[in-house]
């Protein structure tokens, strides 16, 4: 048995930083979340004045949570074919 050993380390250098992106991603999602938060917070009875950034924050989070998921659903779909 020969084990390429160039092949097994590209595929280890390109999972370990797919990883690190994938969990760097879904940290700035958690983060927008939290900004959120404290908008909502701030904005506690001034009515609409907060709700613009709240929802941009949303909108931030919402894609990185989504391009997170994107990225799994490939992943397996890449395993099971």
């Amino acid at each position: 048995m020969n084990i390429k050993w160039n092949a097994l380390a590209q595929t280890a250098g390109i999972s370990f930083g797919i990883t690190v992106a994938v969990v760097t991603v879904f940290a700035l999602g958690i983060v927008a979340l939290s900004r959120r938060e404290a908008v909502l917070e701030a904005a506690d009875g001034s009515g609409a004045a907060g709700t613009g950034r709240a929802n941009a924050a949303l909108a931030g989070a919402t894609v990185c949570f989504a391009a997170c998921a994107a990225v799994v659903v490939y992943g397996l779909s890449l395993i099971a074919a």
